[in-house]
């Protein structure tokens, strides 16, 4: 869940924060700036009422289908979406009514100076360009019309005063600096043993009496649900490929169909040395050139060239693309207009197992190496027919059975009263049997569909009914349902297995506190830690250094471990709970921030205190200020109006 709240996050900062820095970054002119007065009436889908002005349910589902467009909204978040929108209308409509109380207002200068300064394109001179220039250009940075778009930025222009209002008098002290600087720096070396349940079950046995008082205890928890028995008919596609024979006629036509796959354009395979001058002066370029004249003399006297190139060449390549210097050079087959044009004029110019002289592109020098050479050519059909033949017969083979799968559905939609078995034998179908299944059983057999999963289309199917084919990558299926098991009360021996999965992972989340108590209590006496750990037979481990804003990998980050930073060095923490695992720990090893880096690290750390604090200040201002109005009846809220989002329809 916290991936999914995350990523919920990151789009309402897209959407809702994000889009005024997109206005100011996209830019507008001022054609059009509303300041009517609003709506006087309550509307009868009004969310809030501020002062005069309202919220309604049309423009909050406007703006979650705004949303929508970009983001996949699940039908169970879009309350939660519902509510995050209304805050943001409430502020924006809580700070217009404030801004008439104080006088607090963007003028149409200010706007059109925003402009003139974040979108240049906007203007020819000092002069704004035509309208339908601006409407277009609007349209295309920010899917808005210009009157929306000129409104949303007014907004984040005026939450700017506010902002700058509440906030202007906030600065950071010594004291808060320091403490964050030590806050993000010290570091601490941990011995810690972790210890997961899940590792404990193996060695963990049950008596007959515990799994009958763990089921008798429980015994709610262990419904069985409906399970269905379904006859099938499978059309399987791979006994189709293996029956089907290719004739070279139809590996001819289809040479012929798409002869273009096999042309060959004129190409040459070339190993190369580089010694690089990007960004160097005149007089290093020099050296450079000298050094690479040594490289080539060596090459033109019969040295290995593949391990000169490993040695001096300096194409090494970046991440996702290795170069060429660890496999002495080699590029491999080049074709015309691959390359820079100096390079390739050499690399086809020179007759195969020749050394070019030096040659300078915009990367450097080059030596050339030509390994062979290729004229253009389309490939002879013998040549290629064998690599024709697998994907034909993929295709034809899946045609046919598309085929055999059409008059499959027209035969049962023609008769209900065809039975499977006449299906089989007309259609040359396997017929098989499921084991009960559920409706949340997998049916790995039966192949995977992109249509519906076959467990669904299995609780679809109604007595003598037969599904119409669906297909899966196995082929295509036929079902008939032939039993159905109700749901019931589990007895024990039906749900045995699940009791003592079930009463194993209680009892190894008991051991596994247990083991935690008991290593952490070891270790105060004075036990060393390793060997208190591994008599409980626990694996004891040692971190390396790391901050609050580090981890132990795959482990616990340094904000969960935040307890550790508070102790000295040779205390133990108290146990630490991570879900069902626990983690207990020793400090080995604390290091004090260095204090020539505060220095370096001084002005960032001033500015992320100034902004966190200031984030506060306005946060704490815009709590205030919806208190306020709700006191003096400016605003009034009807949430029970958003009860609809989420629901069907």
């Amino acid at each position: 869940m916290a991936g999914s709240s995350d990523n919920t996050q990151k789009i309402f900062s897209r959407i809702f924060l994000g889009v005024v820095v997109l206005a100011l970054s996209g830019g507008m002119l001022l054609y059009l700036v509303p300041t009517g007065p609003g709506d006087t009436q309550m509307s009868t889908d009004a969310v809030a009422k501020v002062g005069d002005q309202t919220i309604t349910v049309a423009e909050i589902r406007q703006q979650l289908n705004q949303i929508k467009q970009t983001n996949q909204v699940p039908p169970m978040l879009e309350p939660y979406y519902a509510q995050r929108i209304l805050q943001q209308l409430l502020l924006q409509k809580e700070m217009e009514y404030e801004a008439g109380q104080l006088g607090i207002r963007v003028s149409n200068d200010e706007i059109a100076d925003r402009i003139k300064l974040i979108l240049p394109a906007a203007f020819n001179g000092d002069s704004p360009i035509a309208p339908d220039q601006y409407a277009s250009l609007v349209q295309s940075r920010t899917q808005m019309s210009v009157p929306q778009f000129e409104e949303m930025v007014r907004q984040g222009m005026l939450q700017e005063k506010f902002q700058k209002l509440v906030t202007d008098g906030i600065s950071a002290g010594p004291a808060e600096i320091q403490e964050e600087f030590v806050y993000r720096n010290q570091k601490v070396k941990l011995d810690y043993a972790y210890i997961k349940p899940e590792d404990l079950q193996s060695k963990i046995t049950v008596d007959d009496a515990e799994v009958k008082a763990a089921y008798e205890k429980n015994k709610a928890r262990y419904q069985v649900p409906e399970k269905r028995v379904v006859r099938y008919g499978i059309l399987d596609v791979n006994q189709i490929r293996q029956s089907m024979q290719i004739s070279d006629d139809q590996l001819k036509a289809q040479y012929q169909k798409n002869i273009q796959d096999y042309q060959v354009p004129n190409r040459v395979h070339v190993e190369h040395i580089l010694l690089m001058t990007v960004g160097k002066p005149d007089a290093e370029v020099e050296e450079i050139k000298k050094k690479a004249q040594d490289i080539l003399n060596q090459a033109k006297k019969g040295a290995n060239f593949e391990e000169l190139a490993k040695k001096y060449s300096e194409d090494g390549g970046t991440p996702g693309n290795p170069g060429s210097r660890d496999k002495g050079g080699d590029l491999g087959w080049i074709v015309q207009g691959q390359t820079v044009p100096e390079f390739e004029k050499a690399a086809f110019s020179l007759p195969k197992g020749s050394i070019s002289d030096l040659i300078k592109t915009q990367y450097g020098f080059h030596i050339i190496k030509i390994i062979d050479k290729e004229p253009a050519h389309t490939k002879p059909f013998d040549e290629v027919k064998e690599s024709i033949r697998a994907p034909l017969l993929l295709s034809e083979a899946d045609k046919q059975a598309g085929d055999i799968a059409d008059k499959l559905s027209q035969a049962i939609r023609q008769s209900n009263k065809v039975s499977l078995d006449d299906l089989a034998n007309q259609y040359h179908l396997s017929v098989g049997e499921t084991r009960p299944v559920a409706a949340t059983d997998p049916l790995l057999e039966l192949g995977n569909s992109t249509q519906v999963k076959v467990s669904d289309a299995i609780f679809q199917l109604r007595q003598g009914e037969l599904s119409l084919p669906l297909q899966t990558d196995r082929g295509y299926l036929v079902l008939s349902l032939k039993q159905i098991l109700p749901a019931h009360q589990g007895a024990l021996e039906e749900v045995r297995d699940k009791v003592v999965a079930d009463l194993k992972q209680e009892k190894a989340s008991l051991e596994a506190h247990a083991k935690a108590d008991e290593l952490t209590r070891r270790t105060k006496a004075g036990e060393k830690f390793d060997a208190a750990a591994k008599a409980l037979g626990l694996e004891a481990k040692t971190s390396d250094d790391f901050a609050r804003s580090g981890s132990i990998p795959n482990v616990a980050s340094g904000k969960q471990l935040g307890a550790a930073f508070q102790l000295k060095t040779g205390d133990v923490g108290t146990p630490l709970s991570l879900g069902a695992n626990w983690l207990v720990y020793k400090v080995v090893d604390r290091q004090e921030p260095k204090p020539e880096d505060f220095d370096k690290q001084k002005k960032e750390i001033t500015d992320s205190v100034l902004q966190n604090k200031r984030s506060i200040a306005f946060e704490a201002f815009r709590t205030a200020l919806e208190d306020r109005l709700k006191k003096e009846g400016k605003l009034k809220l009807m949430p029970e109006k958003l009860r609809n989002f989420g629901q069907a329809g």
